[in-house]
């Protein structure tokens, strides 16, 4: 029976890195189910999920730590929840503006204070294409308590993205 293990790598960048993850995974009879990989600042760094035949685990761990020799780190845990869902309770929360320290403290601030967990975030400063400006872009999908009025966490959002100057917006199921 195949089991599903979750892994973190980071390493410094180079060509081959998932390559060589991908090999060893194969190598031992599973299959790749997601991930998400990127580089930053040099260093590569990435999260997967796998299945893997229960009795070859032993082996493909043996095999990942040969290759922490090569520079990789990798963990490896078990991946307890099974396939993600999808649920009408998930919206995505797009931030726009003016770069300054503090969006992403005060805006996961308010976020935690609803109980809404972070499933994906992604970030990037980039130059505003007419003045140059230093623009803050971030996207983040975001799945909603039950107990979460959607209203209120609006609300609370637009009055930490205006004192940040920065936009925000909602899209999805319960974004509407």
């Amino acid at each position: 029976m195949p089991i599903p293990l979750v892994m973190t790598v980071i390493s410094p960048d180079r060509t081959g890195l998932v390559e060589s993850i991908a090999r060893s995974v194969a190598a031992h009879g599973g299959n790749w189910l997601e991930s998400r990989m990127c580089r930053l600042g040099g260093e590569f760094a990435g999260i997967l999920r796998v299945e893997i035949p229960a009795e070859k685990k032993s082996a493909l761990l043996d095999a990942l730590q040969k290759l922490e020799a090569n520079g990789l780190q990798i963990i490896v845990r078990a991946d307890q929840s099974g396939a993600a869902t999808i649920s009408d309770r998930e919206t995505t929360l797009e931030i726009i503006g003016s770069d300054r320290p503090g969006i992403v403290r005060d805006i996961t601030s308010a976020l935690a204070r609803a109980g809404v967990n972070v499933e994906e975030f992604s970030s990037e400063v980039v130059s505003a294409p007419m003045s140059g400006e230093t623009l803050f872009k971030a996207q983040a999908r975001l799945h909603l308590p039950v107990q979460c009025d959607l209203a209120v966490l609006k609300a609370d959002l637009e009055k930490i993205a205006a004192d940040l100057l920065v936009d925000v917006s909602f899209a999805g199921p319960a974004g509407k």
